[in-house]
């Protein structure tokens, strides 16, 4: 999969986790919100490395480690889209798997962190994308 469709995966989830969230169902908006970063920290990767090796963001601690080392470490990305990344994949598991209820108030913070690393993905893709003369260009009005 290439960055555009790991983006566009990404807007997606995001989509669904606002549909969730206005459902009232936390459990799940913190589900999609986890999933629509972690499409887009996929897509962040392969904007900032298009040589990743797959292998090493097969899995989620994986692809986390490598978000950290090559985009937060140099600079590319801020150091807080780290830290969400890390907090909503916490409120995920915690959604996920021990049953415990998922207060809304953590669940609209999750999907608004969702949003802005999106957000800040869609930025480094476009400054990417005015200096390579790639075609593939991912379009926000499709």
């Amino acid at each position: 999969m290439n960055e555009e469709n790991y983006l566009l995966k990404a807007t997606r989830a995001l989509a669904s986790a606002k549909l969730l969230l206005d459902a009232g169902d936390c459990d799940g908006a913190c589900n999609r919100a986890y999933y629509a970063m972690f499409d887009a920290a996929h897509a962040a990767l392969l904007i900032a490395n298009p040589s990743t090796n797959p292998a090493t963001t097969k899995t989620h601690r994986g692809l986390i480690a490598a978000f950290g080392e090559h985009l937060v470490k140099t600079g590319m990305l801020a150091a807080e889209l780290g830290r969400s990344l890390n907090q909503v994949e916490r409120v995920r598991l915690l959604a996920d798997y021990t049953g415990d209820e998922i207060e809304e108030s953590d669940a609209r913070q999750a999907v608004s962190q969702a949003e802005a690393f999106i957000a800040a993905v869609g930025q480094l893709y476009g400054q990417a994308r005015s200096t390579s003369p790639k075609t593939e260009l991912f379009q926000h009005d499709k």
